[in-house]
């Protein structure tokens, strides 16, 4: 009756262990589909790269310091002339 006892509880050991990997198995293959659909939505939702997105306002903070600058050119120059030239109403 011992070996019949024992036969059992291997028995029911091996089960648990075959559910456990089926368990694992079926973790790894939903992390599998979540992180497919994950890229997926990233990938439709049209984001750009946190490297791209500091090169642009880098790049549009120099532009702003660039047209203040030739904004206070064009009003010194303006000044120069004597006031703001009249514009021409006839197309060129």
């Amino acid at each position: 009756m011992t070996q019949t006892r024992n036969r059992v509880f291997d028995d029911i050991a091996r089960l648990f262990t075959g559910a456990a990997g089926a368990a694992e198995g079926l973790r790894h293959e939903i992390e599998t589909i979540f992180h497919s659909q994950a890229e997926r939505l990233v990938a439709g939702l049209d984001l750009v790269a946190r490297e791209e997105f500091d090169a642009v306002r880098e790049m549009a903070q120099i532009a702003r310091e660039e047209n203040v600058a030739l904004k206070a050119r064009i009003e010194a120059l303006e000044a120069a002339l004597g006031g703001k030239p009249q514009r021409k109403n006839t197309p060129e």
